[in-house]
């Protein structure tokens, strides 16, 4: 059977999930233990995280091959360089701003269903992950392992796009296709809601 990008993605993913209680096991030290849970839990504490990221895969649904694989795999590298930034207390500035405006521009491509070229919708992606990731790396919890929370943080970031690419595989027919822009529209909107709460 073929092997395609796409389902090269899930397959990594599902890799991942099955690796990650040996991770836990491998490492016994508390914090290290304490950093992957943190991690894992942190992307879906919070909406603004969970729906900018479901997002990202549903964007590349919506653009199909390469995008499908390329954004979800450009957002969890760029962010972990944002979880980087945040660990070593690097600043920067207006990162729930950040945040917001990618759970509005994200939300509002996938409602629109707006084909750009492939660069400047990696780039577009790109440049939210560096907000998401500061935003985890700076609040790693206090005694837990950078290294640990990091891989976390970016396994269960992985495992949201999969959501978002999974829900986007029935854009290709006319019900799917106005499930896949409503729910962009929804994250839109949230978007705007989490916007008003970081200007507030």
């Amino acid at each position: 059977m073929k092997t395609t990008p796409f389902s090269l993605f899930l397959r990594t993913a599902a890799l991942l999930v099955a690796l990650t209680p040996a991770l836990a096991l491998a490492h016994q030290e508390a914090g290290q233990a304490t950093g992957l849970l943190a991690g894992l839990t942190h992307p879906v504490s919070g909406m603004d995280h969970l729906l900018a990221m479901v997002a990202v895969g549903l964007w590349g649904a919506v653009l199909g091959q390469p995008a499908i694989w390329v954004l979800p795999v450009a957002f969890p590298l760029m962010m972990a360089l944002g979880g980087l930034m945040g660990l070593l207390g690097f600043p920067l500035p207006g990162v729930e701003i950040g945040i917001a405006a990618s759970a509005i521009v994200l939300g509002a491509v996938v409602l629109t269903e707006q084909r750009p070229p492939l660069m400047l919708a990696t780039l577009i992606t790109a440049m939210f992950a560096i907000f998401h990731g500061h935003a985890h790396g700076a609040e790693l919890p206090e005694g837990a392992s950078a290294l640990t929370y990091s891989l976390g943080f970016v396994i269960s970031t992985g495992l949201l796009h999969a959501v978002g690419i999974l829900i986007g595989t029935v854009h290709g027919r006319q019900f799917g296709r106005k499930v896949v822009r409503a729910a962009g529209g929804g994250v839109a909107i949230a978007g705007l809601f989490f916007m008003w709460k970081a200007l507030a």
